[in-house]
């Protein structure tokens, strides 16, 4: 069982990391110039009031920024043995990863934040619908969790933050572009690996359609995920 003060000291202490250190401010700094650059470079040749292709985009920028923010939250304790200090503390497992996946999912939501400046934006142009536009930010939070959790679990194999980077970013990528191959796979498997691409349930949710299938993907995903970094540093304890 999960105590709310325990938990409440790991969040704290790792959201606090976060900002400690240059990493946070260079992740986002990085995450703002290529959505707004993406975005915007594409914005005004269409001519239209909606944050569709900002959406569209996330997924894929996701994959690569997340792992990133993610990498150190158990690699590093690893790596300087402070693992081993907090190991000895009366926390349990479950408290320590869920800490620290709720310290990764408030910093990917601080990182969107400054986004909804774009919304704003938009919304003094044009007419603009704000239905996918909130639709879009809680699919990018369902997915934001998603990656957290499954960078967490790469994170919790390795104490290089390196590797743990490129493990997180590669499940990623491939949960991101799954669906798009799908013309390579016999037709009896499409609706399977249709479903297990994030991309996919993640551009449902964006469209403004809250589906109970596409948040059991992510709740489960994220699940998935959390449990599998629990057998790992429950392992190596």
């Amino acid at each position: 069982m999960v105590g709310t003060g325990n938990f409440s000291y790991i969040f704290r202490r790792e959201f606090k990391v976060y900002f400690i250190s240059p990493i946070a401010y260079i992740v986002i700094s990085v995450f703002l110039i290529l959505t707004g650059w993406f975005f915007f470079s594409t914005f005004f040749l269409y001519n239209q009031a909606q944050m569709r292709d900002f959406f569209s985009l996330l997924p894929i920028i996701f994959s690569f920024i997340i792992p990133t923010v993610t990498m150190r939250l158990f690699s590093e304790e690893f790596n300087t043995g402070s693992y081993e200090i907090l190991a000895t503390l009366p926390v349990t497992f479950g408290e320590i990863i869920a800490g620290k996946f709720l310290a990764a999912v408030s910093f990917v939501a601080m990182m969107l934040l400054p986004t909804l400046s774009y919304a704003v934006f938009i919304a003094f142009l044009g007419d603009l619908d704000w239905g996918p536009v909130i639709g879009g930010y809680i699919g990018a939070i369902l997915l934001g969790g998603a990656f957290s959790a499954v960078g967490i679990f790469a994170s919790a194999l390795t104490r290089n933050q390196i590797i743990a980077f490129i493990v997180g970013m590669i499940i990623c990528i491939a949960l991101t572009l799954i669906d798009k191959l799908l013309f390579f796979l016999p037709e009896s498997m499409l609706g399977f690996f249709q479903y297990i691409g994030a991309d996919y349930h993640f551009q449902n949710v964006a469209r403004g359609v809250l589906d109970s299938r596409d948040l059991l993907y992510f709740v489960s995903l994220i699940f998935i995920a959390l449990f599998g970094a629990h057998l790992v540093v429950e392992e190596k304890k």
